[in-house]
């Protein structure tokens, strides 16, 4: 019972994740990028000024593969890494401006086709996603690294 779940489970959320991203597409400046890149620019733009450390620790990828990645970024002219004003060996990663105005433009076309799917749904199926978002957000942070270790150790 609980394998097959876990199939369905992932299942919905890949072809959810498939037809958005085809509806969607990705942002000009992201096209080009490899999963991991795309992944530390929605980190950044959800997360201004943070860290390389703390954003391996919100991908679960160790610092080295971030700062890599912060460099391929920083080459491309979509992140700016500033030195933090109280501790200069911290870099403050924030989305140079037009990486920035092009990833909001997609995820404000993400929200909107969402939005119009999520209208068409009656008032019980848009309950039933609304109780199940906790569940959904509870497993993604049991699935991170940190947290499975943690486990491990316990």
């Amino acid at each position: 019972m609980t394998e097959l779940l876990a199939e369905e489970l992932i299942a919905a959320i890949g072809l959810v994740r498939r037809r958005l991203r085809r509806s969607a597409g990705r942002p000009f400046p992201l096209s080009a990028l490899t999963d991991s890149q795309a992944e530390l620019v929605r980190t950044v733009r959800r997360n201004p000024g943070i860290s390389v450390a703390e954003a391996a620790a919100d991908l679960g990828l160790v610092a080295n593969t971030v700062s890599t990645l912060v460099g391929q970024l920083t080459e491309r002219g979509l992140l700016q890494r500033t030195p933090d004003a109280s501790d200069r060996r911290v870099a403050r990663l924030t989305l140079t401006e037009p990486a920035r105005e092009q990833v909001e433009a997609w995820r404000d076309r993400r929200t909107a086709l969402v939005s119009g799917v999520l209208d068409d749904l009656t008032p019980d199926e848009r309950d039933a996603l609304v109780a199940v978002l906790p569940v959904l957000t509870g497993l993604a942070e049991r699935l991170h690294p940190e947290e499975q270790l943690r486990k491990e150790r316990v």
